[in-house]
């Protein structure tokens, strides 16, 4: 089995100097000296199950390189498993969420799976972390090898990305099976304090919400040429005119164009570049319920007053999140499910997935996606926090979201996007995309309000001075 140690680079932190104002950014300084202090030449590991792919991979490619721009010595190891172990994982990642999943058991054999799986990582962990070291695990896939890593000799720290506000069978499950390889560990970090499970809740906890880079290539800024262009590049939408490149400024300053291709299923024509997009950006996941989300668009193609704008659901390559192994099945049920709705409306929903082999260029698409969406919706049915809900806002865009898990910390209704307080209720999404399709000024202000509400909570820099705020209260174990 090998670990992957994931390449990190070190990001400067002076572009935050014109965002955050001079006392701000002097502030962030001064909490970077502390940090650096406590930590001495202890090394700040994070364990994950993928090293792209969904939020928190994203989130650490950001955080680390901004922690080793300001001298703090941070990496990043990747775990191994198989094909059992991810459909164990995956079906506590429902379970936390208070679903079903697949219904599969979470009985002893499949805990013999999981740790069998991890005992084996473990051993390699250890011959790369130190005694004394502090490792920060994410999410249920790597929560046991906390014991492992204590008896090292390391401080360890578990981050759960993942949570329902709720408590039913699904979450009992899901807990019963992750608390007691935790019970030792010396903090845990939670999205929403309504996620801490009874459990836990004798051990140290912090509430950090997730945040983004706003200089990172899927939050940069962008202009309508350039996302255009970048969209006609990748086969999403035709028309208009080509005297832009397709241009984006990757992590190391230097200035490319996008290359890839994305796949579309659709029927004839793409959209016009004219045509509003209503967007849904998510991974292929039921949680994220893009088979609800056609069925509430496509009722708003008929009838006397049908919309005038198309649906687009993108999502990753199915084959390129490791940690995710029923994203190819819920993308092959909703391609047929759009594949029995009639022509008139198959004509106006676009299903696309986007290439991962170049994670920045990723990301590319994505920022021009969601730059040029008339509207971005995230219908989910159960949520962590929704950092496309994040991105969206910061773009400025006019959002439609259900009310559920840390969607609810971002969006406050009718300021700063529309919130569907029943994520199930079909009508109530149609209306609210026909009123934002027909009230512009409207539109045009929620977005406004969205993005002025991340500059002032959902920055990368107040993410980070929380993590040194949870450092200053550690209890360190002795370094060797």
């Amino acid at each position: 089995m090998q670990i992957q140690n994931v390449e990190l680079r070190t990001q400067d932190v002076t572009p935050f100097r014109a965002l955050l104002g001079e006392v701000d950014y002097r502030s962030m300084l001064a909490t970077a000296d502390e940090a650096r202090r406590l930590l001495g030449d202890r090394i700040w590991w994070n364990v994950h199950s993928t090293a792209r792919g969904g939020g928190g991979a994203e989130m650490l490619q950001t955080h680390l390189a901004y922690a080793r721009g300001l001298g703090i010595d941070a990496r990043w190891l990747v775990i191994k498993g198989d094909a059992a172990f991810f459909m164990v994982t995956k079906r506590l990642h429902h379970a936390l969420h208070g679903a079903d999943g697949d219904g599969s058991d979470l009985g002893e054999a499949e805990r013999a799976v999981y740790e069998n799986t991890l005992a084996a990582n473990a051993a390699f962990l250890c011959m790369q972390i130190r005694p004394g070291d502090i490792v920060l695990l994410h999410d249920p896939q790597s929560a046991g090898l906390a014991p492992a890593l204590r008896r090292h000799g390391a401080t360890v720290v578990w981050r759960s990305h993942i949570g329902d506000d709720k408590t039913n069978i699904n979450t009992l499950l899901g807990w019963a099976f992750i608390a007691p390889y935790l019970y030792q560990i010396s903090a845990a970090i939670f999205s929403r304090s309504s996620y801490v499970p009874a459990e836990l809740r004798q051990l140290p906890v912090a509430i950090i919400a997730p945040s983004i880079d706003p200089f990172s290539a899927k939050n940069q800024e962008m202009s309508s040429a350039t996302s255009q262009a970048i969209l006609r590049h990748i086969g999403i939408i035709e028309g208009g005119t080509d005297n832009t490149l397709a241009a984006f400024l990757r992590e190391d300053g230097s200035t490319d164009t996008v290359q890839g291709r994305a796949t579309v299923v659709r029927e004839n024509c793409l959209p016009k570049v004219d045509t509003p997009l209503v967007v849904q950006v998510s991974r292929w996941d039921p949680l994220k319920d893009p088979i609800g989300v056609i069925r509430g668009f496509s009722a708003l193609l008929s009838g006397p007053e049908p919309i005038q704008a198309d649906l687009l659901l993108a999502g990753p390559d199915v084959g390129s999140v490791a940690d995710d192994p029923e994203a190819p099945e819920v993308l092959q049920h909703v391609i047929a499910y759009w594949r029995q709705l009639p022509v008139y409306q198959r004509e106006r929903i676009h299903l696309v997935t986007l290439p991962m082999s170049d994670r920045e260029e990723n990301a590319a698409m994505v920022n021009a996606l969601q730059r040029h969406a008339a509207i971005i919706v995230q219908k989910s049915l159960h949520e962590g926090f929704g950092l496309t809900v994040t991105e969206a806002m910061w773009k400025a865009r006019p959002l439609i979201a259900s009310a559920v898990g840390g969607i609810q910390d971002q969006i406050r209704h009718g300021k700063d996007g529309l919130l569907l307080q029943d994520p199930n209720a079909l009508d109530e999404f149609g209306s609210a995309i026909r009123y934002l399709l027909q009230e512009p000024v409207v539109a045009q202000e929620l977005g406004k309000c969205a993005r002025q509400r991340v500059q002032e909570e959902f920055l990368v820099t107040r993410h980070l001075r929380q993590y040194a705020e949870l450092l200053a209260g550690l209890r360190f174990n002795k370094t060797s």
